[in-house]
């Protein structure tokens, strides 16, 4: 670091999209960004390569141009099961599957056209009262901002790192070369496993199976899902990458001058589809309280916006766990498939969560009472 760069407004330890959104937004109230991650870019992460209507909203009030074709449209979701199917569009637009790392590449160009000093290839190595060590050298600033994804040096070191929630699950990633044959995204229900198929450009799509079992893998899964591996037998595809899928809400996510955001700020499961669009949200509410100099306000928008994809995750691993409440579910919602539009307008437009119980979750239950 030279020495006109060793001192900031806002540090971020953490170069991902999280980070990469919280440096952008904050840069657009005026503040100098500093964002220092050990890893080069593109960064990449096994995921589901999904962004929903909401995040392509919050992406471009950040600036953040996609670049063209770069993914694929997606106009809504589909379940399937092993006898019953359900589906419906997206309330509020048009999502986009698109590669994890071009969206690091289009999140890294915005951050740099926004005028945030990147720093890859850099550790952080520990704080000081005034600031931050990186490579051993002191960087001083007035907020620090945490996001270092799910195992979070910054977390620990403030003592954030007290969860009220843990549960995790595998998730594993292979990107097949076949077109896609649908613009949904298709999540496979199975016994205890789901694969969560997101089309990515007219001649790929991603594959992510999602399991409690560690040793589970892709191709040996997907002999439980005949009509899916009928679709993929014989396609080339890439390496499989692997993640845990982590659902975890803190008891705190600010404390000081210091906040947590992104998957280190707590997460919901993968199949639920929120991950990227929470931070996204997060980040946009976390610079508005440093900008407003309380982060208390951050901490309050934080918990709001939780509620209602935990809420969601809470649903669909009960529906994982539990056979017969699975197959029941699905067969309801396939009978009645205006409960599951109303289940995925509440989910994908940032709508209270009240609403996702008294619109979706409560007639799915008193419905489900009648399917045998």
């Amino acid at each position: 670091m030279s020495q006109v760069n060793r001192e900031t407004d806002v540090f971020i330890a953490g170069g991902g999209p999280a980070g990469l959104a919280a440096a952008i937004a904050c840069r657009q109230r005026g503040l100098r960004v500093a964002v220092a991650d050990v890893c080069h870019p593109p960064i990449e992460k096994p995921c589901g390569e999904g962004l929903m209507p909401d995040a392509i909203d919050i992406l471009r009030r950040l600036g953040v141009v996609l670049p063209p074709n770069a993914g694929f449209p997606m106009t809504g979701i589909r379940f399937l099961g092993a006898d019953a199917a359900v589906e419906a569009s997206f309330p509020n637009g048009i999502g986009v599957g698109i590669r994890r790392r071009v969206l690091h590449e289009a999140l890294t160009r915005s951050a740099e056209a926004a005028g945030a000093a990147l720093m890859w290839g850099a550790r952080v190595t520990g704080p000081f009262s005034g600031g931050v060590m990186i490579n051993g050298q002191p960087l001083r600033c007035h907020w620090v901002v945490g996001a270092d994804g799910e195992r979070s040096q910054i977390r620990r070191w403030t003592g954030l790192d007290q969860p009220a929630h843990y549960a995790r699950r595998f998730g594993f990633r292979r990107h097949f070369l076949v077109p896609p044959w649908t613009d949904r995204v298709e999540v496979h229900w199975g016994r205890a496993a789901q694969f969560y198929v997101t089309p990515v450009s007219p001649r790929e799509v991603c594959v992510v199976l999602l399991s409690r079992d560690r040793h589970r893998r892709i191709r040996t899964a997907l002999s439980e899902f005949p009509d899916l591996q009928a679709r993929l037998d014989g396609a080339p595809s890439g390496p499989e990458r692997g993640a845990l899928s982590v659902s975890q809400q803190l008891r705190c996510v600010a404390r000081g001058n210091v906040a947590l955001v992104g998957d280190c700020s707590g997460s919901v499961d993968a199949v639920t589809g929120e991950g990227l669009c929470l931070a996204f949200r997060q980040a946009e509410a976390l610079a508005s309280a440093i900008d407003a100099g309380d982060l208390r306000l951050y901490a309050a928008a934080h918990r709001r916006f939780l509620r209602r994809p935990a809420l969601m995750a809470r649903l669909l691993l009960t529906m994982d766990r539990f056979d017969l409440i699975r197959r029941r579910a699905l067969r309801t919602l396939s009978a009645k498939p205006e409960i599951f539009a109303n289940l995925l307008a509440a989910h994908v437009a940032g709508r209270p969560a009240a609403e996702l119980v008294v619109g979706g979750i409560v007639p799915l239950g008193l419905s489900m009472l009648a399917v045998r």
